[in-house]
């Protein structure tokens, strides 16, 4: 079973949440109740958008593992103006703190028609936003925005579109829908 969820913003990319006291985090347990699936990889809390979820252990693997370099696409709404010189370095790769990036896809793209984000992004009429779609086969911790901030663009809302074939198209926040799983090679 193979399952594509459009994770919203502030919820964990796991069942329970087995962080701080108080007041829970919202999980993968309030919007999918089926028994014996488990995430594909991770999407961090603040990012949004697809999260692949499965039964199957060798599928898992084969998914969530960096060494298939299974392609993530992501849009991602930046605080500055997207320019030649930042998709050049993003498509050469960039210096992050732990080594050098692989080499990206990445574009300018015009603001993708997406559901509003709860909570909104916040707006400052003295700095311009852009929006660019950022393919990568890596996947590092936080990657993208440390990406996009190391040329000058810090994120402001992430969105992963797709990873390999699969895409959010027609789901929206909070739904999920089951997809034929691939037969292992």
């Amino acid at each position: 079973m193979l399952i594509l969820f459009n994770k919203p913003m502030n919820v964990l990319s796991q069942f329970t949440d087995a962080g701080t006291a108080g007041s829970p985090r919202a999980t993968l347990s309030d919007f999918i109740k089926l028994p014996g699936v488990y995430p594909a990889g991770r999407l961090d809390r603040d990012s949004e958008g697809l999260l692949l979820l499965t039964d199957d252990g060798r599928l898992q693997a084969r998914i969530a593992d960096p060494r298939f370099k299974l392609a993530k696409t992501y849009l991602v709404q930046v605080e500055g103006s997207v320019d030649e010189a930042a998709l050049e370095q993003l498509r050469r790769g960039v210096r992050l703190n732990d080594g050098m990036t692989s080499p990206a896809k990445a574009e300018a793209i015009d603001p993708p028609e997406l559901w509003p984000r709860d909570p909104p992004v916040r707006f400052r009429k003295s700095v311009p936003d852009s929006w660019l779609r950022l393919t990568i086969g890596e996947g590092r911790n936080r990657q993208v925005r440390r990406m996009t901030a190391a040329v000058g663009l810090p994120c402001l809302r992430l969105v992963r579109w797709a990873v390999g074939d699969w895409t959010l198209e027609g789901l929206a926040p909070r739904e999920w829908r089951e997809v034929p799983a691939p037969s292992h090679r």
